[in-house]
């Protein structure tokens, strides 16, 4: 198998975390990196994985829906009085968790199939690794496809 990687840094965005019993329960920002692990089991014809230059639909997805934005899980309580009241002010983006670990199962959730398409199932995504202000880091890794 062969892998390769492709990140992208420094993507501005907030989240809240109702259910935490500390200050995360607050709306509160971080910069944001994402790294996509691909992988295939027989490269194409230039001898890559995925060709990063066919990868702009990624980017062009992030900067329209998290860059600047606001995570919500999709059951806290207060998302509809917030946009209610201040929806005008933020880009609201609404996940089951925004957790570092849900967000990096969403993003592969919403890329695996377009990268698997764009390829003609000859690629994948592996995992995708997400960091909060390049401290502290979760992955998702994907189960690998049977041969």
């Amino acid at each position: 198998m062969f892998t390769c990687r492709k990140t992208y840094h420094d993507i501005p965005f907030a989240h809240r975390q109702h259910h935490h019993d500390g200050h995360c329960a607050l709306i509160h920002g971080h910069n944001w990196s994402f790294t996509f692990t691909f992988a295939c089991r027989e490269s194409d014809p230039n001898g890559f994985v995925v060709d990063f230059g066919k990868l702009r639909y990624i980017k062009h997805w992030i900067e329209a829906n998290l860059d600047h934005a606001c995570l919500f899980n999709r059951d806290d309580p207060s998302v509809e009085k917030l946009l209610a009241a201040y929806g005008s002010f933020f880009k609201p983006y609404l996940v089951e968790s925004c957790s570092s670990e849900g967000i990096a199962q969403h993003l592969f959730e919403v890329f695996d199939p377009q990268v698997r398409a764009s390829t003609d199932g000859r690629a994948w995504i592996l995992s995708v690794e997400v960091e909060e202000d390049r401290k502290n880091a979760a992955t998702y890794h994907a189960d690998l496809p049977k041969a």
